[in-house]
């Protein structure tokens, strides 16, 4: 089944299909009505979409399944090409989204065993709805801007996952995104609790097929990180140069918790996307590391969030922006240290590198300290790969092009660091694909 354009009937048929709850529903078309009513933001890359030529819904031919063998041959063996399915022998568990719906779901038995959940929405919704129903749109709002009101109205796939108290995984869970078909809108629903004294990596990918004609990525996380606890969240997404990638992602963090944000954005032809951690406990922790790429008219419009509400509590941001082949890769942030916030650190530190004439990069901070026992430093540069650098690198036998890949991936090692080996491994690949 294909749902193509949005109404109040096509809003209830999504939410039919996924035979929910009343609750439920009466959710998706409030937000629906904050949709409808809601204007563009004024901010970021200009967004030319048109709402009725999407196609919110589509079903898959695949059931949720957590044997690989149970899969369409064809699907298969295209996530098998990318590489996803080889990936799971280093992970605790990983789940796949196949354009609207999680077509495969699994996870070690060990882990079950110390009930820990890891699912999609939907099936969380049934299985798990009092636990789902205790955060579900508590971080992030439909109400807050056009696109998190419709993915509150049509979300589709997307993880579930909860940590109990105590309770530490030994090595990442992943979920991968995919989509597949032209036109297609994907609007996952991410809602990640990590219980008090645990700890969780997460690991996202995703990619999509190029197309004359665009996709949008809309998606929300929501991720609560109790007391003594941390959450990491990476992702390294390589959307085809069609695809609207415009995503809300926000992490509530109590007293002495940690929460890492390790967000990489390659292709995408417009990219609006700051994590955000909102640091409402004492001595609470949060970073954000980002790399964005743009060339061939890409207009990346990315950053973080850092809003400070506990007492000495720590932030820092850190960004990596490429631009080149007229690309633009802009740089947004916003930190707040709020009154309450006594004798707390923030540090915002943005990087650029243009590599031609055509490329261009612009910053724009929001900085906002109000108390006087706390710091805020903020430091950005702007720079271009020197003469001097390249007759120095070729002097010792590298090509132009190799000297300038070298330059490139010298300039991201600091997020590269924080990747597991074989995602830097994969970063490196599509740094030499993409500038």
């Amino acid at each position: 089944m294909i749902i193509k354009g949005l109404s109040e009937d096509k809003v209830k048929a999504i939410s039919k299909i996924k035979g929910e709850a009343s609750d439920v529903l009466d959710y998706r078309l409030k937000a629906y009505e904050m949709f409808k009513s809601m204007e563009m933001p004024k901010f970021g890359p200009y967004l030319d979409i048109d709402f009725d030529e999407v196609l919110y819904y589509k079903t898959s031919d695949d059931d949720l399944t957590d044997d690989w063998g149970n899969i369409k041959s064809d699907v298969k063996d295209e996530l098998d090409t990318l590489g996803v399915i080889d990936s799971e022998k280093y992970l605790d568990g990983i789940g796949v989204q196949y354009q609207s719906e999680v077509i495969y779901h699994n996870m070690l038995k060990e882990l079950s065993d110390k009930n820990v959940i890891f699912t999609s929405i939907e099936d969380a919704w049934k299985r798990y709805p009092d636990l789902v129903r205790k955060y579900f749109s508590k971080i992030v709002s439909p109400g807050e801007n056009k696109f998190t009101a419709l993915n509150g109205a049509c979300f589709s796939g997307g993880s579930f996952i909860y940590i109990p108290k105590n309770t530490k995984l030994d090595r990442p869970l992943q979920s991968y995104f995919r989509i597949n078909n032209e036109n297609l809108g994907q609007f996952e629903r991410t809602l990640i609790v990590v219980d008090d004294n645990s700890s969780l990596h997460y690991i996202e990918g995703c990619t999509a097929r190029n197309y004359s004609s665009s996709n949008l990525h809309a998606a929300v996380v929501e991720i609560y990180v109790g007391k003594n606890s941390s959450c990491r969240y990476s992702t390294i997404q390589n959307w085809a140069p069609n695809v609207y990638n415009l995503v809300t992602k926000r992490a509530l963090v109590m007293d002495n918790g940690k929460m890492e944000w390790i967000d990489g954005n390659i292709g995408s032809y417009k990219t609006m996307k700051y994590p955000c951690s909102v640091l409402k406990g004492d001595n609470s922790r949060g970073t954000c590391i980002t790399i964005s790429v743009a060339k061939n008219n890409q207009h990346q419009d990315s950053g973080a969030k850092m809003i400070h509400i506990g007492k000495n509590t720590k932030s820092s941001i850190i960004s990596k922006s490429i631009a080149s082949k007229g690309g633009k890769a802009d740089f947004r942030s916003r930190v707040e240290i709020k009154e309450s916030a006594k004798e707390s650190e923030a540090l915002v530190k943005c990087d650029t590198l243009i590599l031609d004439k055509d490329s261009s990069s612009d910053t724009y901070p929001t900085n906002i300290l109000k108390n006087k026992s706390s710091v805020l430093e903020h430091e950005a540069t702007v720079s271009k790969i020197s003469e001097e650098k390249l007759f120095y690198l070729m002097s010792r036998g590298l090509t132009k092009e190799q000297a300038i890949d070298l330059i490139i991936l010298g300039f991201t090692d600091r997020f590269k660091q924080e990747l597991p080996m074989e995602y830097a491994v994969e970063l490196n690949n599509l740094l030499k694909q993409n500038i």
